[in-house]
Formats: C-alpha cells, sequence, structure tokens
C-alpha cells in the first residue's frame, strides 16, 4: 500500500474525549485505518511537541505560548477534553509504530515564512533518525522543508500551500505571500509533494505541478460532498469531522 493510498486524519482523529494531536486522536486514526497527520511546534528545551497553536491556550486552558515552556511542562497543562497532555513527536512515533502512514507538518517558527528555522526541524530529524515507517514531512515555510533536505535527505518532503490571502495570513508581509502562492520553491527543496487548500485546488501553481506529476493532496475536508468535489484534482485528502470511506 502507498503513502498516500488512504485518507489522513487531520491532527489526528479528534472528537469527544480525543483532542487534537492528542494520543487518544492518534490511536483512533490507527484503529480505524486512516492515515494520520500531526502539527509539531518547538517546546522551550528542544523538543518536538505534538501540538497546533503557537500559543497553549486554545488547547490546554493555560495563558503563554508552546516556545516558553519544556517538554515535561505542556505535557503537564492537559489537553481540554481529554485525560492526558501534549505529547512529544518521539513518543508519537512510538504509538504509530508504522503501522499507517505519517505526514507531520512543520509549523513556520520564523513568523513570516522566512529563513529564521533550524531547531524544531533538528528536533524533527532526530526524532526520525531510527523511525521505521511511512513517514513524510511538510511545512507552509520553504525555508524549514529546505533544512529538512540537509538534515534528513531520505524523508519525504512536501509543501503546505494555499491562496495565501491577506484575509487567512493578516501576520505575513504581502510581499512573502506574493511569493509563496506561485510555489516557487518545489524544485529547490525536493519537494515531492503539496497539499493545497481545497478551496483553491483549481489555481494555476497546482495544476502545473500536477501536470508534471507532482503528488497533490488537500486540506482540510469536512464532508462528503467536498471530498468528492476535491477528488477531481487532489489524490489524497486530509479530513476531519467526518469518516470517508477506505479504498478496499
Amino acid at each position: 500500500m502507498s503513502f498516500w493510498s488512504r485518507p489522513f486524519a487531520h491532527r489526528a482523529l479528534h472528537g469527544p474525549g480525543r483532542p487534537e494531536n492528542s494520543r487518544e486522536a492518534v490511536d483512533a486514526a490507527v484503529a480505524a485505518g486512516y492515515g494520520v497527520e500531526i502539527d509539531v511546534q518547538l517546546s522551550a528545551d528542544g523538543q518536538a511537541m505534538v501540538f497546533h497553536d503557537y500559543g497553549t491556550a486554545r488547547l490546554t486552558g493555560a495563558q503563554g505560548t508552546v516556545r516558553t515552556r519544556s517538554a515535561a511542562e505542556l505535557t503537564a497543562l492537559g489537553l481540554l477534553g481529554g485525560p492526558t497532555g501534549a505529547p512529544t513527536l518521539p513518543e508519537v512515533l512510538a504509538q504509530v509504530a508504522g503501522r499507517v502512514p505519517l505526514l507531520i507538518e512543520i509549523k513556520d517558527q520564523d513568523g513570516a515564512m522566512g529563513p529564521d528555522v533550524g531547531p524544531l526541524e533538528a528536533a524533527v530529524a532526530a526524532a526520525l533518525e531510527d523511525y521505521v515507517g511511512e513517514v513524510a514531512v511538510m511545512s507552509f515555510n520553504p525555508h524549514a522543508i529546505a533544512a529538512m533536505a540537509e538534515l534528513a535527505p531520505g524523508v519525504p518532503r512536501g509543501l503546505t500551500t494555499c491562496a495565501f490571502t491577506a484575509e487567512d495570513w493578516p501576520t505575513i508581509p504581502a510581499k512573502r505571500r506574493g511569493e509563496l502562492v506561485s510555489v516557487p520553491d518545489y524544485d529547490r527543496v525536493g519537494a515531492r509533494f503539496v497539499s493545497h487548500d481545497h478551496r483553491d485546488l483549481r489555481a494555476e501553481p497546482v495544476a502545473r505541478l500536477k501536470a508534471r506529476g507532482a503528488t497533490v493532496a488537500c486540506w482540510t475536508i469536512r464532508s462528503v460532498e467536498e471530498a468528492a468535489q476535491a477528488r477531481q484534482v487532489a489524490d489524497q485528502i486530509t479530513f476531519e469531522k467526518y469518516l470517508p470511506t477506505l479504498d478496499p
């Protein structure tokens, strides 16, 4: 079975009692046979934490940022709506143990999709060094993926992409948004795929890359109807809030 043969549960298969990116959500996705998509942020002590936001408030109820707390402190905070706290990437790798494909999104640490990256990528590469299983990494920031090309050249890489509108990305300078929208770094970083916003799959850069043979995945599908529309272009979907069927 190939890496892209099954849908990916967005932030793992989260739901009641299974917060996003939690151990419980990962277990549920693996048990259901879906691929697992997770996010990583950097802790104060240089650990890759499986956590989406830069801040801790929405997911833990505690004020502050991920980067100002150690891995142990972040785990001890607990995740709202679940029985455990945020796991580290090595913990999730041990949990998945190669049973399903794992897609890791490296969150931008520069603040403006610029070149101030490195520590998080190094932590991810170190965690993946001995991992046996299908895994790939992606990021909205091409500099993060360029760093992964140097640190872990054997790990497949991709770019997370979209229209980069001012409405959705108010903190990114207009010039930088204009650069990113055309996906100019695909070849430079050695990408093998893009994961694109499903609302924008007809965009010219997506069509250009697909015509070249690039794999096109998409985010984030929330219904059967959205999936059917997306699959007219996308090779695979990332989903949440519904359960897509698995191909036999």
